[in-house]
């Protein structure tokens, strides 16, 4: 499978320079909330918790805004953001579209389902293992990279290329998902079941139907807003 739909903090360090190994790093501990939502980073702070020049601090915050998990101030560092209602509904709202675009293309290229069919099983049985050791940070990634992997079957370079930017938002909002629904982690595996099963069959129709009440109970569950 493509290795960049690895989550930032997933590559090897030793192939990573600084910068992205103190962004990596940070984003992964906004994923897991040992950094929240309205915390202050600055630029010493970052430098003096990754052993780091400034500089490469410096960068990592121009990195963490790209992935849209901090607000940058001058003069002041950066503040991590939200996952308010709005911008929740923006971010799975273009997902679902990526989605539903790569399924229409996949449907008119069927020489492609064997390699993805192989693809998807892998992914949806480390969701599963993820989710029987009640490893959140391992089943939001498992998900990113089994959307990521439906998306990629489309094979648009530009939303490919879009979709790495929004990875560490995505992973981000999962993690909190599950984190505060444990009880429907079950029934997201059992839905992500269908949709490659629907993906797979060239059912454009019924995948755009699952794939938009999937993203979207799966993050309002019951209604309610994260």
């Amino acid at each position: 499978m493509d290795t960049s739909d690895q989550l930032p903090w997933e590559r090897d360090p030793a192939t990573q320079p600084i910068a992205q190994r103190i962004a990596a790093h940070t984003a992964r501990r906004i994923v897991e909330k040992k950094l929240n939502a309205g915390d202050l980073l600055t630029e010493k702070d970052l430098a003096t918790s990754e052993g780091a020049s400034r500089t490469p601090a410096r960068e990592a915050m121009v990195q963490l805004e790209n992935w849209g998990l901090l607000t940058l101030m001058p003069k002041k560092g950066g503040l991590i953001t939200s996952l308010d209602p709005d911008s929740v509904v923006d971010l799975i709202s273009l997902r679902t579209i990526f989605e539903v675009e790569a399924a229409r293309n996949l449907a008119s290229h069927p020489q492609n389902l064997p390699q993805l069919g192989t693809d998807l099983q892998e992914l949806l049985a480390a969701q599963r293992d993820a989710a029987s050791a009640n490893d959140l940070l391992r089943f939001a990634e498992s998900d990113y990279k089994f959307h990521a992997r439906l998306i990629r079957s489309g094979n648009n370079a530009l939303i490919n290329k879009i979709l790495e930017s929004l990875a560490p938002r995505v992973a981000r909002l999962t993690f909190h998902v599950a984190l505060n629904n444990p009880e429907l982690i079950r029934k997201y595996l059992a839905e992500h079941e269908q949709l490659a099963h629907l993906a797979l069959a060239g059912d454009v129709t019924g995948f755009a139907t699952l794939a938009r009440s999937h993203v979207f109970e799966a993050n309002f569950p019951l209604g309610r807003p994260l």
